[in-house]
C-alpha cells in the first residue's frame, strides 16, 4: 500500500478528522510546489516509521499533490487545491441567467470539461488495464462532456425554444430544475468517466497493507461513493443560493433594493461551493473498506480479516 494511502488509513477514520485534513489539503498555496518537492515529500513519508510535527508539511503536500497509484505528481490544474480556483468561477458562471443558449452552452462546456478531466486524473489506476488511457476511453470522455454540456444547458434551452415568459415557469427553469439536474450530471460524469474501474476492478489490500488482488466489487463501490459525494457537492451548491435568494426577496430591504439580489446569489454560490468541497470530499475516506464476503471468491484465500481496503480515488 502506498505511503499516501497508509496516511489516509491512519487519519481518515472519522468524518471530522477527514474534514480537518481536507481543509489543509485544499490550500491553494500548495500549487506553488514543484514536482521535485512533491516527490521528496512523498519519499519522506516512507523513510520514517513515525512522523513528527515538523513533517506535517510534507504529509500535506504529498496527500494533496501525489497520486498513490501512478507514483507521480498530479497535473497542476487537476490537483485538489486547484479545484476551487478553477471550477469555482465556472460554477458561478454556469448558474447565471443567460439571455441566449450559446453562453449557457459555453460555460457548461468549460465546467463539464474540467470536471471530466478532474475525475479522470484522480481515478484509481491500480489495475494494469486502467493505467493507460485508451482511444475508447477518450471517446467516452468526449461523449460524456458533450452530453452533460447539452443537458446542463437544458433550462436555458427550454426558456428560449419554448419562449417561456410566465414568471412561475421561468422560476422553475432557472431555480428549481437546475438543482436535481446539477446533482444528476455530477453523478453521471463520475460514473461514466470511471467506468473502467467497475469493469476491470481495483486493487484491494488487507489490514497490513499487503495487496490481495483486483476486485470489481471494490471498484464499483469506490465509483459510487465518489459519484454520490460529487452529486451532493453540486446539488447543494445549486440549491442553497436559490433558497437564500427566495428568502431575501421576501424581505422589505431586498424588495426596495432588488439589484442586490443577483450579487447575493453569485457570492452565496461561490461561498457554498467553497465550503462544500471539503465537506463532500470528506463523506467517504480515501481508503475505503469493503466486507470480506463482498469481494470475489478467488480473493478470499489471500484475504485476512473481516474487511479489505482500497483506494477510492477522488
Amino acid at each position: 500500500m502506498d505511503n499516501n494511502l497508509l496516511q489516509w488509513k491512519s487519519r481518515g477514520q472519522s468524518f471530522l478528522s477527514r474534514l480537518r485534513t481536507w481543509f489543509n489539503l485544499l490550500d491553494a498555496t500548495l500549487l506553488l510546489s514543484s514536482d521535485a518537492e512533491i516527490l521528496k515529500a512523498h519519499a519522506l513519508l516512507g523513510s520514517k516509521e513515525r512522523l513528527n510535527e515538523k513533517d506535517e508539511a510534507a504529509v500535506t503536500l504529498s496527500l494533496s499533490s501525489f497520486h498513490p497509484d501512478s507514483g507521480a505528481a498530479l497535473p497542476l490544474i487537476f490537483r485538489p487545491p486547484a479545484y476551487f480556483p478553477i471550477s469555482g468561477p465556472l460554477v458561478v458562471a454556469s448558474l447565471l441567467p443567460h439571455s441566449s443558449v450559446k453562453p449557457a452552452l459555453f460555460w457548461q462546456f468549460l465546467l463539464q470539461s474540467y470536471n471530466a478531466g478532474f475525475n479522470h486524473m484522480n481515478r484509481n489506476t491500480s489495475a494494469e488495464e486502467v493505467k493507460k488511457t485508451s482511444l475508447k476511453h477518450l471517446l467516452l470522455i468526449a461523449g460524456t462532456v458533450s452530453y452533460t454540456t447539452s443537458v446542463g444547458a437544458l433550462p436555458q434551452i427550454l426558456i428560449n425554444r419554448l419562449r417561456v415568459r410566465s414568471p412561475p415557469l421561468q422560476m422553475f427553469c432557472r431555480s428549481i430544475l437546475p438543482i436535481p439536474l446539477s446533482a444528476a450530471l455530477a453523478f453521471f460524469s463520475v460514473l461514466t468517466i470511471r467506468t473502467e474501474e467497475t469493469e476491470t476492478g481495483i486493487q484491494v489490500f488487507d489490514y497490513n497493507g499487503n495487496p490481495v488482488g483486483i476486485s470489481k466489487a471494490a471498484g464499483e463501490k469506490a465509483v459510487w461513493e465518489t459519484g454520490l459525494s460529487r452529486a451532493v457537492l453540486f446539488g447543494m451548491t445549486t440549491a442553497v443560493p436559490n433558497l437564500l435568494v427566495w428568502l431575501l426577496q421576501r424581505t422589505r430591504f431586498f424588495q426596495i433594493n432588488s439589484l442586490l439580489v443577483a450579487p447575493c446569489r453569485h457570492l452565496s454560490a461561490a461561498l457554498v461551493f467553497w465550503l462544500m468541497i471539503p465537506v463532500s470530499f470528506s463523506f467517504f475516506s480515501q481508503v475505503g473498506t469493503i466486507k470480506r464476503e463482498s469481494v470475489e471468491e478467488e480473493l478470499l484465500a489471500g484475504a485476512f480479516g473481516e474487511e479489505l481496503y482500497y483506494h477510492r480515488g477522488l
